[in-house]
């Protein structure tokens, strides 16, 4: 049986991923073996393909948990409880490309997260979680 083409997600559809590229994360000096630019192209490939959003931003905060990602819901998944996740140590291709399919199936509040990208969870840095409640 032929498998059903996947719509893309976009818009306020999509979920985003906010990826941090301060003074740890993404530095290849203070993650040996890691490819920051290749990280890079893994996300933006998979938002290509499936529909959301990669934006980079300088120091998130918990820098001794780099690499760090924050998976923000759509509105959808807002509307149906999902909150922003923080997945710290995203540093090799296998817990990259477990973020890229669980933001490809709508991220927080749409789509479980696999297991294993569930244990990479990350409290946010204590400013970020005043800010939010503002």
């Amino acid at each position: 049986m032929p498998s059903t083409p996947r719509t893309p997600l976009t818009g306020s559809a999509s979920c985003t991923l906010v990826v941090c590229r301060g003074c740890c994360c993404g530095n290849a000096r203070k993650q040996p073996g890691t490819d920051p630019a290749w990280q890079l192209e893994l996300l933006r490939a998979g938002a290509a393909e499936h529909g959301f959003r990669v934006r980079t931003t300088d120091c998130l905060g918990p820098c001794d948990q780099a690499n760090v990602i924050v998976v923000r819901p759509s509105a959808a998944g807002r509307r149906a409880g999902g909150r922003a996740v923080w997945i710290g140590f995203v540093i090799d291709d296998d817990s990259t490309e477990e973020v890229v399919r669980w933001a490809a199936a709508g991220g927080p509040g749409v789509a479980e997260p696999p297991l294993t990208l569930e244990m990479q969870f990350i409290r946010p840095p204590r400013d970020a979680r005043v800010r939010s409640r503002r």
